[in-house]
């Protein structure tokens, strides 16, 4: 059956403020200008002062943000970037449209990401930059990673897409390494109605490479000064995205009471709840439980009407397009297991009390029924 309660629902985002979003659409249709104009340049300059920067660049994907990112920082062919394999396929295809190799680690077992305790075995006198991902809405323990990289002079680029306003020891995600790269895709937390990404930086050299490499390299219209790329955010994603900006905090606020209720109901039936790691705000892209029977589990949810997801069922290095990596089965043992039991419960600021209750009570059904496949 199809689900009556989505895993997710961008179109709810958009009805919740569809009187401004509709507003600042039609500000732009009347202004006349579509690309790189003045909603562009406003949003840059308010997303940079959401995040505590000096400096923000709207570019067209989260993808093209870290792939900016790393070209700004130098980073190309015959080049090493240490990363995780627990991720979005973004994060390793961005490095290898650089011309670099991706270089994968285990996670930590809490948060889902990037381990440091195997940073410094991955690192060699290739590796030019580390991307600590800060997935599902909680921050990556930064401080350790930032040590090692500073230790090694490497740069550090957080990928942020799934973290807008996320906060580690009091500081945003996105302040905290050289350059981070953030995605408006439109089920995040900040999410666009289509595509759309950012490059954030407290550098200002990064900062103007950035610029130039979005846009063809020009400094001067139609004169190229370095090799760039077209990846522009166009100015209507820009302008719903300073509407959805203003609203992003009680939203992250709202994604936390709903985090809270799911965990209160499902933490004691032996389930994987997530959590929040001391020092850190986890603003719930995504609320992920972990179960051995997770396929059976959410068979049982869809048969009832609710949608999940899997983030992510294959880690990237057992993909089939990934094999080149040389990192097979076995070789990250964390993110293989967790890969076997994810699974992602609907969650965003528009759902309903009651319909976490519905979930949670489903979830309840499933092992009162099955007792043997508790976690």
């Amino acid at each position: 059956m199809s689900p009556h309660i989505l895993s997710a629902d961008p179109g709810a985002g958009y009805r919740a403020h569809q009187v401004e979003i509709d507003a600042a659409i039609r500000r732009v249709l009347d202004s006349g200008w579509y690309i790189l104009g003045q909603e562009v340049q406003a949003f840059e300059a308010e997303f940079a002062d959401y995040c505590g920067a000096e400096h923000a660049v709207g570019v067209g994907s989260g993808t093209d943000a870290l792939h900016i990112a790393l070209r700004a920082c130098g980073v190309g062919a015959g080049d090493e970037v240490v990363t995780v394999s627990h991720t979005a396929v973004a994060t390793v295809a961005a490095i290898e449209l650089t011309g670099a190799t991706p270089v994968l680690v285990d996670i930590d077992p809490e948060r889902y990401t990037l381990d440091a305790t195997h940073l410094e075995d991955a690192i060699t006198p290739r590796t030019r930059a580390v991307i600590p991902v800060h997935l599902y809405g909680c921050p990556a323990d930064i401080t350790p990673i930032l040590d090692i990289a500073r230790h090694h002079g490497l740069r550090v680029i957080e990928d942020c897409a799934q973290a807008h306003g996320a906060r580690y020891r009091g500081r945003r995600v996105g302040t905290l390494g050289d350059l981070s790269a953030f995605s408006f895709y439109p089920t995040k937390n900040l999410g666009a109605i289509g595509d759309g990404g950012a490059v954030v930086t407290n550098d200002p050299a990064l900062a103007k490479r950035a610029r130039l490499l979005r846009e063809y390299g020009w400094q001067t219209r139609y004169v190229s000064h370095i090799q760039g790329l077209n990846s522009r955010l166009d100015e209507m994603q820009a302008a719903i995205l300073r509407v959805k900006l203003r609203h992003l905090d009680a939203e992250n606020e709202a994604r936390r009471r709903l985090a809270r209720q799911y965990s209160d109901r499902l933490s004691a039936h032996g389930l994987i709840v997530p959590v929040e790691p001391r020092g850190v705000s986890h603003v719930y892209h995504l609320y992920v439980i972990r179960h051995p029977e997770r396929d059976a589990l959410r068979a049982h949810l869809h048969e009832r009407g609710i949608g999940t997801g899997i983030h992510y069922p294959v880690p990237v290095h057992l993909q089939p397009a990934y094999a080149h990596l040389g990192c097979g089965a076995g070789d990250l043992p964390t993110t293989e297991k967790v890969a076997q039991e994810v699974l992602s419960l609907p969650l965003y600021p528009e759902l309903r009390v009651e319909e976490i209750e519905t979930v949670s009570a489903a979830i309840e059904g499933f092992l009162s029924a099955h007792p043997s496949l508790r976690a």
